[in-house]
């Protein structure tokens, strides 16, 4: 069969892929008024209304982080009936994109949902692969829901006052970073408002030592912090300078007060402060970027910097700003912008941690759009300051901990197959010289239990198929911004690319690609299944020629959807269908418009009658994994014998093995087929003559040594057999 006429049906369907991918879901990669994240009639610019039924009307933005209230008209009088909040004003948690799903929440004055819109989203998974109506479906679980119950992904505890939230099969990530969303925005929100009390927290008592300590103690202590934020990290091209460099730390201790103002400054300070009220020092020593901002004005907020403490949040006015004029701890650096500001509330206590935030403005490189984007960095008063000490406090687990914690069983089960592959793979020449041409089980009893395995458990079970979406998204975090949390809440897929890289540089690409990967180990299944069946006689190899030719082929794919990538992520992930992975176990076969199942079948259907013709010649995936192959540490074993001989060739499913009997580890799947030859002293060429020369001559037949040759027969000489 001609390679054009093997090939024809499934690129015909990836055409029909591609050009389906132009009826995008709504939301996706909208393009959303600029207006929208900055002026002050935010509902001039969005349907407020249809997360808040009944409101007639909306006012400006108000607040820090900004909400808007809606009103209903009733005999002539306006009533309040709610709030609208944009996501995006308050927390800028990225989804598995690494972006934040921009989403526009209404709650009525009982602090209860009443509707919720993705206005704009980045997630891959939501373009071609699970319906965005499902994330609709997910943010309408939380209609009526109190946004101060405790509102988790999974099931329900009603013995933990936790309610559960079905999550979308093959999205978790996005759904954790929504649920993310969708409570911290309303609780900031119902607390400003007074729908949710401000936290009681116990008020510090300090200790006075009467010591002055200089700037460098202070910063050793923690009675200084530092907040740097990167030009990179808003969006910005790299250089040697920060975007803004921060020092900051709480005055009211007296110790510290005194050692960062000097005795009179701090006195003076004290006195104007009334009972719960609290003094922090903030100033700028780099960067270019005000703390300030530009667009502040009298009886306005200061928009750039903000306190956190738990789940309350705290803003400055004009009438909360001290002028800071200069420093008195020795060795103090020098600043260009400073100020003082205090903190006017009860709730507040700085026998507690809490966070500086800065928010600023972050550009996407790819469409130029901006977005709020928060950097904080957390404060804790050192304990010697405190009378008593720090108080015990229990921080509630991340996102990512309740992922790992809730399915514990399952992650170990995962990691212990991971573990136990990697020692048999590392054992493979025990195994090796057990099995033969004839008899490969002691090999192939392993192998095939990986394959299903990962078919069943990895894959339809777990969803834990790699892909090439999240090379892109990993590539591009590390060039922008890295976040361990986005990848910590995947933990199947965040454990299966610490195999993967640390297997690549032990052994290559093969031991993933040819044992574990779900999708290559289902297609190399159904080979074998076509043998036995009868279907032999229809199988078949490319030719060299081909072969040669077509596996660059997949170099190509990477590096196109590498570039496009820098682009337009997007478009990178609407390429990436070229992986069949999504339709395979992600989302199903039957789940899914035709060409998409067509393309997929496809590629399965082929792999009956060819070995592999996905991970040979066009997985994205497996051409990122080979080239850093090129450097693994241990490689398969080769004869000089190899050079000329064809036995392991000729029955190389991957071809890896070229015509001068060099294996090719960016190519090779470790089915460890040469490796049984290499020790078969009836199947290896050199083995088998040197068996039957010696069989011939009547010597005996030594162990095969590590070399692959059998163990020298060395003549004792007549002195040493006389002393035997």
């Amino acid at each position: 069969m001609k390679f054009p006429a093997v090939f024809r049906n499934i690129l015909l369907s990836l055409a029909l892929i591609l050009s389906a991918s132009v009826a995008l879901a709504d939301a996706y990669e909208a393009k959303l008024p600029d207006e929208l994240t900055t002026s002050p009639k935010m509902c001039d610019y969005v349907a407020c209304a249809e997360v808040l039924p009944g409101a007639t009307s909306f006012s400006e933005r108000k607040g820090q982080p900004p909400y808007v209230e809606g009103y209903i008209e009733e005999n002539g009088q306006k009533r309040k009936i709610g709030y609208v909040m944009l996501s995006t004003d308050i927390t800028d948690t990225p989804a598995y994109s690494g972006k934040p799903v921009v989403t526009l929440i209404g709650m009525d004055t009982a602090g209860r949902f009443t509707g919720v819109k993705v206005l704009k989203h980045s997630e891959p998974i939501l373009l071609l692969g699970i319906p965005e109506s499902a994330l609709i479906g997910f943010n309408q679980q939380y209609l009526g829901k109190f946004v101060g119950d405790n509102i988790e992904i999974g099931q329900s505890r009603p013995e933990e006052n936790i309610i559960g939230l079905d999550a979308i099969s093959g999205a978790t990530v996005t759904v954790i970073a929504q649920n993310q969303v969708m409570m911290t925005s309303g609780t900031n929100v119902a607390r400003q408002v007074g729908i949710l009390k401000p936290t009681v927290r116990e008020p510090a008592k300090f200790v006075e030592t009467g010591v002055k300590p200089d700037w460098a103690t202070l910063v050793d202590e923690g009675s200084v912090q530092r907040l740097v934020v990167t030009p990179e990290q808003v969006g910005l091209p790299r250089s040697g300078k920060p975007f803004i460099d921060l020092w900051f730390g709480y005055l009211n201790q007296p110790d510290v007060g005194r050692a960062v103002l000097g005795d009179g400054p701090w006195r003076s300070l004290m006195s104007r402060l009334k009972e719960g009220e609290h003094a922090l020092f903030v100033i700028r020593t780099g960067g270019v970027e005000s703390f300030k901002g530009s667009g502040f004005v009298r009886g306005g907020i200061y928009d750039r910097v903000q306190v956190r403490q738990g789940a309350d949040s705290f803003t400055f006015r004009d009438l909360d700003a001290v002028n800071l004029y200069g420093l008195e701890a020795a060795g103090a650096p020098t600043f260009n912008e400073s100020s003082i500001f205090i903190i006017r509330s009860k709730a507040f206590s700085a026998a507690y941690p809490w966070k500086f935030v800065f928010l600023g403005n972050r550009v996407d490189r790819a469409t130029g759009t901006r977005s709020f984007v928060n950097f904080d960095s957390e404060y804790w008063l050192p304990e010697t300051y405190l009378e008593g000490g720090r108080p015990e406090i229990v921080k509630p687990d991340a996102p990512w901990v309740r992922v790992w914690k809730t399915r514990a069983v399952e992650i170990g089960l995962f990691a212990a197959l991971l573990v136990t592959v990697g020692i048999l793979y590392g054992f493979r020449d025990r195994l090796t010289r057990r099995a033969s041409r004839n008899n490969k089980w002691p090999v192939n009893i392993f192998k095939y239990s990986a394959w299903l395995i990962s078919i069943g458990f990895v894959g339809f079970g777990l969803l834990a198929q790699p892909s090439i979406t999240q090379v892109l998204t990993w590539f591009h975090a590390l060039l922008f911004q890295w976040t361990w949390e986005l990848f910590l809440t995947d933990p199947f897929i965040f454990l299966f690319w610490i195999f993967i890289i640390v297997t690549v540089f032990l052994w290559g690409r093969g031991l993933f690609c040819g044992w574990l990967c779900p999708f290559g180990s289902l297609s190399e299944l159904l080979y074998k299944i076509g043998s036995v069946v009868g279907l032999k006689r229809f199988q078949f190899q490319l030719s060299r020629k081909w072969h040669d030719r077509l596996k660059w082929v997949k170099y190509g794919v990477f590096f196109g959807l590498l570039a496009v990538s820098f682009l337009s992520m997007g478009l990178a992930e609407k390429l990436a269908e070229i992986e069949p992975f999504k339709t395979t176990f992600l989302v199903g076969m039957f789940n899914r418009s035709w060409p998409y199942t067509l393309f997929a079948a496809g590629l399965l259907g082929l792999s009956i009658f060819i070995e592999r013709p996905f991970c040979k010649y066009l997985c994205p995936l497996g051409a990122s994994l080979a080239m850093p192959s090129t450097f693994r540490w241990f490689g398969l074993d080769r004869k000089q014998e190899c050079s000329s001989c064809k036995a392991c060739a000729v029955g190389c499913g991957a071809q890896a093995i070229d015509a001068n009997g060099r294996i090719d580890h960016r190519e090779c799947l470790h089915c460890l087929d040469c490796m049984v030859l290499y020790t078969d002293c009836q199947a290896c060429p050199p083995l088998s003559q040197e068996r039957k020369r010696r069989t011939k001559a009547g010597l005996p037949l030594t162990p095969i040594g590590a070399d692959g040759y059998y163990i020298p027969i060395k003549p004792m000489s007549t002195d040493n057999a006389q002393a035997a």
